[in-house]
């Protein structure tokens, strides 16, 4: 392992960002496609060694790390550079007749030198697809992987200035310690992934500087499994990410609210799920990160006043601790008492109220997963919580959708990333207005000295039907008619499109006729709601 970076050496390379950014060298758009291809040659020329360290940090299986370091981070290049001519592109604001007077544009534009620091759990993936975002942007980036994960960490070392331009990204390494003195430093933003409490001291430093950050933190992800759910599809989804990097996820499953009627069915498809997993290659589940994990893991687990319904053979040495379910969880129990960041599942039995109820008592979790077939039930519990994310029958996907926001909220973060979030995370809009000499002219009045008799020019008319006395109820009406019009417009333009391909097509006259009539009619209704 190579040694910490020392401070001279992060004080150049910090130097050389400020100064590479300030030359507009990251600006340039062939700049910025050239090193989002310099990325994909790292992670495709470099992938057995990528998987090679993982299994040396967290003995991570070569097809898991694939999965969750290696292919999203292609597919996440793949879209920036597919995106990345419209990203930054000036835009036109809808600016109505000021549009024309003030010639307005907003321009995106990269806000300076990043500070990307990676968490421990998905060390690669969680660094890179950071630094594609900065870059597409235009920001200079200095990297600060995770210390726990050495094998990661040197792998940056050696193969960021291998493959990326070392005026515009680098490396530098270094502890609690050595981060607390990078952090003195002022930067243009901070993109940090981990916990709260470490977040909390980079929120502090950053204030410092005013500096804007995005925080992907964690907290305690709930599931719960309903009386309608699909309990076998529940149980394997559920035992599948607490088996995933040994449940080691800030989108892992915390643990499982599940109705009464089905609690019993849940544990046992759990049970049969996990067995099967277990029956690949015995060494092939991700261990705990180090000893310290470890050991608060199997205290925890020692302290539950709950069943233990499954729980494999621990290896203390390898730190391989198999997943364990555990049912009867009181809301107070020691396994509720923090995020467990590991292979332990809690089960509690309760109603979706109590669920409802338990969520809203605890800081915002990152991800909320509903196992439901009924659609009202599940609009019921969305609307009462709070979450970053929600996954309906289902879990983690939510976070693998293109170009949609992937954050947290309250304690398990704030901003957001994954394809255009991502870029405008480090992207400062910039409105540039040209006014016309016309403007000028017929504004002249706003100048001094002022007059009593142009206060009626300044009125602002009621464009949008504003009353008086208008009440809630009738508010709530309104809204439902508006619902209902757009609902009915949509219908219309379908039925105007369908109406043009008969015109088109070989129909015979009465059929067309009928299908006329038919829209007539509906857009006499649609009409009635003007």
């Amino acid at each position: 392992m190579a040694e910490y970076t020392s401070d001279a050496n992060v004080e150049l390379a910090y130097t050389t960002l400020q100064n590479t950014f300030k030359s507009g060298k990251t600006k340039e758009i062939a700049w910025r496609k050239w090193q989002l291809k310099q990325i994909w040659w790292l992670v495709d020329d470099n992938q057995t060694l990528i998987h090679d360290a993982l299994k040396k940090d967290l003995n991570r299986h070569p097809f898991e790390t694939t999965l969750v370091e290696c292919s999203n981070v292609k597919e996440d290049l793949i879209n920036h550079l597919k995106n990345i001519d419209n990203w930054t592109a000036d835009q036109k604001p809808n600016a109505g007749m000021m549009g024309l007077l003030l010639r307005p544009t907003v321009r995106p534009e990269p806000l300076g030198v990043a500070l990307i620091i990676g968490p421990w759990n998905f060390p690669f993936s969680l660094m890179v697809q950071p630094l594609i975002a900065a870059i597409t942007a235009g920001c200079a980036a200095m990297l600060k992987p995770s210390e726990v994960t050495t094998s990661v960490q040197q792998l940056f070392v050696d193969l960021v200035p291998k493959y990326l331009d070392p005026s515009a990204v680098r490396v530098v390494t270094g502890g609690p310690a050595e981060t607390g003195r990078l952090l003195q430093r002022k930067f243009d933003h901070i993109f940090f992934t981990g916990s709260a409490p470490v977040a909390r001291h980079i929120a502090a430093a950053a204030a410092k500087h005013l500096t804007p950050t995005v925080f992907e933190l964690g907290g305690q992800c709930p599931a719960i499994v309903t009386s309608s759910a699909d309990i076998d599809a529940a149980a394997k989804d559920i035992a599948w990410i607490k088996y995933l990097n040994a449940g080691q996820i800030c989108l892992s499953v915390n643990h499982v609210f599940v109705h009464g009627s089905v609690e019993r069915r849940l544990i046992e498809r759990m049970a049969f799920w996990l067995d099967r997993f277990n029956k690949g290659d015995p060494d092939s589940m991700t261990h705990i990160i180090n000893d310290r994990n470890y050991t608060r893991l199997k205290e925890m687990a020692e302290k539950t006043k709950g069943k233990v319904e499954l729980d494999g053979t621990p290896d203390a040495k390898a730190r391989s601790l198999p997943v364990s379910v555990v049912s009867n969880v009181e809301l107070t129990d020691p396994l509720l008492s923090e995020e467990l960041f590991g292979t332990i599942c809690p089960v509690i039995k309760g109603s979706t109220d109590d669920a409802i109820e338990s969520i809203n008592s605890l800081p915002r979790p990152l991800a909320l997963y509903i196992f439901s077939q009924d659609q009202t039930e599940v609009e019921h519990i969305i609307s009462s919580t709070i979450s970053g994310g929600v996954c309906v029958n289902g879990v983690l996907v939510h976070a693998t959708v293109p170009n949609a926001p992937f954050g947290g909220v309250g304690e398990s973060g704030h901003g957001a990333y994954h394809g255009d979030y991502g870029f405008k995370a480090f992207t400062h809009y910039r409105t540039i207005a040209r006014p016309t000499p016309f403007f000028f002219r017929m504004s002249d009045w706003m100048r001094p000295p002022y007059s009593v008799n142009d206060i009626k020019k300044l009125s602002v008319r009621n464009s949008v039907g504003i009353k008086r006395n208008w009440s809630l109820e009738q508010e709530r009406e309104a809204v439902k008619r508006g619902l209902l019009l757009a609902r009915l417009l949509r219908y219309a333009r379908f039925l105007a499109y369908f109406v043009l391909l008969l015109g088109l097509a070989d129909v015979g006259l009465d059929r067309r006729m009928g299908v006329l009539r038919g829209v007539r009619d509906l857009f006499v209704e649609v009409r009635s709601f003007l």
